[in-house]
């Protein structure tokens, strides 16, 4: 029988650090998958209802999207071990998805309750962006290669993610899009404030639904 690559395998014993939110995966646990690359500028176009349906024939329940750039919220009993690449192998053989960041619930909470003080507090200010890195790729690691423009950028980093934020009045002078050109940029995805408090009250509306 061919083997189904949205089933994640039995996982090897988990000795991640609990403190940081990257603890093993509990029989059923919510989660938010998040791609990148897709629905942008007419290119890599993956109708919402076929990556739902994508989801559920896995066997993931509860699977709802938010916005088109290809977020995805969803319940699952698989192996939190293993479901990062589980996902992330079936979305490239079926839509051409080349990066997907998993984070449960939990993870994004501590993304959001760990930002810097007042970070996303002033959108007419600045824009504020949340960099969510793929294992083993480090903040620390993103922070030495992160170019940044003195007086319009600044950045922090957290557990999993980089903070990012621009003076919006002199946003096009930025030097945030210079991380595409890095290889770190290959293990990553971002997300706008707004979205990332979002999605985090999506999954605390799912919690207490």
């Amino acid at each position: 029988m061919a083997s189904d690559p949205w089933r994640a395998v039995a996982p090897a014993p988990d000795r991640t650090d609990v403190s940081k939110g990257y603890g093993p995966g509990m029989a059923t646990a919510r989660y938010v998958a998040l791609l990148r690359g897709i629905n942008v500028g007419g290119r890599n176009s993956v109708p919402m209802a076929d990556l739902r349906a994508a989801f559920e024939s896995a066997g993931h329940t509860d699977v709802r999207t938010y916005i088109q750039s290809g977020n995805v919220l969803f319940s699952s009993d698989s192996p939190r071990a293993q479901l990062e690449d589980a996902v992330e192998t079936a979305l490239r053989e079926q839509f051409g998805v080349t990066v997907v960041v998993l984070r449960s619930h939990r993870q994004l909470r501590n993304v959001v309750a760990r930002a810097p003080d007042g970070f996303g507090s002033r959108p007419g200010t600045h824009h504020s962006d949340v960099m969510f890195l793929r294992e083993p790729l480090t903040s620390r690691r993103v922070m030495r290669v992160l170019e940044r423009r003195e007086g319009v950028d600044r950045a922090w980093p957290g557990t999993g993610v980089v903070y990012f934020e621009r003076l919006s009045a002199r946003r096009t002078q930025s030097r945030m899009s210079r991380i595409t050109d890095t290889a770190e940029y290959a293990r990553m995805t971002i997300r706008n404030w707004n979205t990332t408090t979002k999605l985090l009250s999506l999954l605390d509306e799912s919690r207490t639904g």
